[in-house]
C-alpha cells in the first residue's frame, strides 16, 4: 500500500476503519478520502467524480433496480454482467431460439431486442436533507411510522421535481441508521434493448462450483442499449421510432491492463450492508436467517436441478429462479462460515464495550442506548424470526399454487367492483409457459415435509391435519390433489368469490391456512421491531459521535457509491492467490468437463481460449489474455456490473463477484481477505470480437 495521508493515519490509529474500506457517497466525498485516492494513483480532479458536466458518475447507471452498469459509447451502449442480464436473456429464449445456450448478437439496430419492465437510471443529483426531515419531527415517530412518513415526503418532493422536468424522479432514503437523510434525483430510461450476450457456458462459467470462489474464469458480461425519444433525446416508452440515446459523456475503455498494486475504483449501486449492526443482530442474522435460508434452498434446488437437467424447456423456464435462489443459498453458507472463522460476534461485542465506556465518560445517549435491553429484545424475537424464515422460504414464491392462494387472501387477485361482492371474482391467466407442473408439485411436497421438521407445531398451518388424516401423511398425494381439484388452477375462468363452494375449495382453504400463520408472525414482532430499530439507531449515533473526527460512510442502501483500493492478491490456503487468471487456466478447467458439467463450454470456446496469439487483447507484461482479476474494492450485492476504473477513470473491468472470504463483508469489511472479482475488459472485447464478430459494436466502443 502506498503512503497514507496524515488524515487517514490518524483514522487508522483509532483502530476502527481501514484505509481502503468504504462505500462512499460521491457528492460529499471526504477530502481525506480523496487525498488517499490520489496517494494510491487516482489522477482525476475531485470535481471529475461528481460535479463536472462530464463527471464519471454520469456514465454509471442503476441497471434494472437490482444491478449496476456503465455507458461505454456515444450511442448509449451499456455494459453490465451476464447474470444481471440473465432474466432478460432468458425471457427472449425458447427451445428454438435458445439465447441462453447459444448467445445473441444483434447485427443492426433493428435486431436489438426490447425488454418489458427493464430500465436504467442515471443519478442526477444528491443532497443532504437531514435538517428538513428532522425538523418535520421524524425522530418523534416510532420507526414503523417513519417509513410511511418518508414515503409521503418523497411523493410530495417528487411532484415538485417533476413540475420542472417530467423525466425526473426523487427518492428520500435514510442513511446511517436514520441519523441522516439524503434526497437523490434520478432520470429513468425505460426502453432498454438487448444487444449482445455470450452463451451461458461462458457468461456463467463454473456455475455454482466456482460461485464466490477464486480463481475464476467467468466471462460475466452482457451488452444493452438505451433508446430515447428522437426529438428530445430523453426518456420515452418503447417505440419502434425511438433512437439510440446520445449521452453527453461515457466511460472510455482501456486496453492497457493493470498490475499488482495499481489503483482500482468501482462506482455502482451496492444493495445492502449492515456494518453498524450490533453483535446481537449478527447472531440473529447467522442463526435465525442465514441458516434456515440455506437449509430450505438446498432442499428446493436439489429438486429443481433434477428436472431442469431432464428437459431444456423446463431449464429455460426456471434458469433465472434457480440462479437467484442458489446465489443466496451459497451466500448464506459462506457468510455464516466467515462470521465464525473471524469471530465476528465477539469482535462486535468488544467494540460495544468501548461504546459503553464512551457513554459512561461523556453521558452521550445516557438513558437511551441500553445494551442489556437490546439483548433482551433480540432474544425475545429470535425464535419468531427463525420460524418466519422457514415459513417464507417454504411458501412464498416457491410454487404456482401457493402463490395464487396467497394472492387470493391478500386481495391481490380479486377483481370486479369493490362494493359489490357478488360480482367479485378471481381469474388467473394461462401462464403455464412460465412453470412446470411436475417440478412445481415435487418442490412443494418436499418443502411441506421439510417445514414440518424444522418449526414448532404452533407454526404449522391447519392443512397439515388434512395431510395426516386424509392422505396418511403423504405430502405428494396432498399436493397432487390440490393441483387436480382446486379452482385456483383453472385457466382463464372467472371464479366468483361469493359462492360457498369457493371457500370450500381445497386450494382456497390451504391459502387461508397459510395466511393465518403469516398474520401470527406480524403482531408479536411489531413492537419488538420498533424497539430494536431504535436501539440500533442509537448505537450508530454513538459510534458516529465517538468517531466524529474520522470519515464515516453509511451502510449501503442501493444508492450510488464509490469504493477504491488496489489490484491485489490475497493469501489463499497459506499461499499467494495470484491477482489474475489466464486463458490457459480456463482451458485446464474445460478439460475437466467430464468430471464437472459446470466446466463445459462449446468446442469453439476451447479453441478461442487455446489461441497462441490474442493480439491487441494480450496483456503487455504477461503476453497472454487475462480473464478475471482481483482488487480489494469494497462491494456487495447490487454492485454486480459495476465499472472498475483505473486511476485515469478508464474502464478496465466489470465487478461480478466476491471471494469466499468476502461473504462476511456485509457485516465487517476485511481488506486483507475480502476481494472483488472483476472480468477483464480485454476478455470481454476479445469475446465480442473473435466469437461474436461484433465489428460495429467494437468500432462504436473504440477501446484504446
Amino acid at each position: 500500500m502506498k503512503k497514507l495521508t496524515l488524515a487517514l493515519v490518524s483514522l487508522l490509529a483509532f483502530g476502527q476503519a481501514k484505509a481502503d474500506e468504504g462505500m462512499w457517497t460521491l457528492y460529499n466525498l471526504p477530502q481525506a478520502v480523496y487525498e488517499q485516492m490520489q496517494a494510491e494513483g487516482f489522477t482525476m480532479p475531485y470535481s471529475g467524480l461528481y460535479s463536472d458536466e462530464n463527471a464519471i458518475k454520469n456514465a454509471c447507471v442503476n441497471f434494472g433496480g437490482f444491478c449496476s452498469g456503465v455507458v461505454v459509447s456515444p450511442n448509449g451502449l451499456v455494459f453490465t454482467n451476464h447474470h444481471c442480464g440473465f432474466g432478460a436473456i432468458n425471457k427472449h429464449s425458447t427451445v428454438e431460439h435458445d439465447y441462453m445456450r447459444n448467445g445473441f448478437y444483434a447485427k443492426s439496430y433493428e435486431e436489438e431486442l426490447p425488454n418489458e419492465n427493464l430500465f436504467v437510471s442515471f443519478m442526477v443529483e444528491q443532497k443532504d436533507v437531514t435538517d428538513k426531515i428532522v425538523g418535520m419531527g421524524i425522530h418523534n415517530m416510532m420507526p414503523s411510522r417513519q417509513a410511511f412518513f418518508l414515503d409521503s415526503i418523497e411523493n410530495a418532493w417528487s411532484k415538485e421535481v417533476k413540475k420542472n422536468d417530467s423525466t425526473l424522479r426523487l427518492e428520500v432514503k435514510p442513511f446511517y441508521e436514520g441519523n441522516k437523510y439524503f434526497a437523490t434525483t434520478y432520470r429513468d430510461f425505460t426502453d432498454v434493448r438487448l444487444v449482445f450476450t455470450v452463451p451461458k457456458s461462458m457468461g456463467k462459467y463454473g456455475g455454482e462450483t466456482d460461485n464466490w470462489m477464486w480463481p475464476r474464469q467467468t466471462c460475466d458480461f452482457s451488452v444493452f442499449r438505451i433508446y430515447a425519444d428522437p426529438k428530445t433525446n430523453g426518456p420515452a416508452k418503447y417505440s419502434k421510432d425511438n433512437v439510440p440515446y446520445r449521452p453527453k459523456s461515457w466511460a472510455p475503455v482501456s486496453l492497457q491492463g493493470y498490475k499488482q498494486g495499481d489503483f482500482s475504483m468501482t462506482i455502482g449501486y451496492p444493495g445492502s450492508t449492515s456494518r453498524y449492526l450490533s453483535s446481537y443482530g449478527i447472531r440473529e442474522r447467522r442463526d435465525a436467517q442465514n441458516a434456515p435460508r440455506a437449509q430450505v434452498r438446498g432442499v428446493k434446488q436439489e429438486v429443481m436441478i433434477k428436472h431442469m437437467r431432464a428437459s431444456d424447456a423446463v431449464r429455460i423456464k426456471y434458469e433465472t429462479a434457480y440462479a437467484q435462489s442458489s446465489n443466496y443459498w451459497k451466500n448464506s453458507l459462506g457468510m455464516n462460515k466467515c462470521i465464525d472463522s473471524i469471530g465476528l460476534v465477539q469482535t462486535k461485542a468488544d467494540f460495544e464495550r468501548k461504546i459503553r465506556q464512551y457513554m459512561e465518560s461523556t453521558g452521550y445517549l445516557k438513558g437511551k442506548l441500553d445494551f442489556d435491553l437490546m439483548k433482551r429484545l433480540y432474544d425475545k424475537r429470535f425464535d419468531i424470526i427463525k420460524a418466519r424464515m422457514y415459513f417464507m422460504e417454504t411458501f412464498v414464491r416457491t410454487n404456482e399454487l401457493a402463490t395464487r392462494a396467497m394472492r387470493v387472501h391478500s386481495g391481490a387477485a380479486i377483481k370486479g367492483p369493490k362494493n359489490k361482492k357478488k360480482k367479485q371474482y378471481v381469474q388467473f391467466e394461462d401462464n403455464s409457459d412460465k412453470w412446470d407442473a411436475a417440478l412445481d408439485k415435487e418442490v412443494y411436497a418436499v418443502l411441506l415435509k421439510n417445514y414440518r421438521s424444522h418449526v414448532d407445531a404452533k407454526y404449522l398451518p391447519d392443512f397439515y391435519n388434512t395431510i395426516d388424516e386424509k392422505f396418511g401423511g403423504d405430502y405428494s398425494a396432498y399436493v397432487n390433489h390440490l393441483y387436480d381439484k382446486s379452482v385456483l388452477m383453472q385457466k382463464d375462468k372467472k371464479i366468483y368469490v361469493n359462492k360457498k363452494s369457493f371457500y370450500k375449495d381445497p386450494g382456497v382453504q390451504m391459502g387461508l391456512d397459510i395466511s393465518t400463520i403469516m398474520s401470527e408472525f406480524v403482531a408479536p414482532l411489531r413492537a419488538i421491531n420498533d424497539s430494536i430499530k431504535l436501539q440500533e439507531h442509537y448505537l450508530c449515533a454513538a459510534k458516529l459521535r465517538m468517531e466524529q473526527d474520522m470519515p464515516n460512510y453509511s451502510d449501503a442502501n442501493f444508492t450510488m457509491r464509490l469504493s477504491y483500493g488496489q489490484v491485489k492478491e490475497f493469501m489463499l490456503g497459506g499461499k499467494p492467490s495470484g491477482y489474475y487468471t489466464t486463458a490457459a487456466s480456463i482451458v485446464e478447467k474445460m478439460n475437466m468437463a467430464d468430471q464437472n458439467v459446470e466446466y463445459f463450454a462449446e468446442p469453439i470456446m476451447k479453441e478461442l481460449m487455446s489461441s497462441k496469439d490474442f493480439g491487441k487483447y494480450s496483456d503487455k507484461e504477461t503476453g497472454t489474455l487475462q480473464l478475471c482479476f482481483l482488487s480489494n474494492n469494497d462491494i456487495t450485492g447490487g454492485n454486480s456490473g459495476s465499472p472498475m476504473f483505473n486511476g485515469k477513470g478508464e474502464l478496465i473491468g466489470l465487478a461480478f463477484d466476491g471471494n469466499w472470504d468476502s461473504l462476511s463483508s456485509d457485516l465487517l469489511f476485511d481488506s486483507q481477505l475480502a476481494r472483488c472479482i472483476g472480468v477483464d475488459i480485454r476478455f470481454v472485447l476479445y469475446m465480442m470480437d473473435k466469437w461474436g464478430h461484433a465489428d460495429r459494436l467494437l468500432e462504436e466502443i473504440n477501446a484504446k
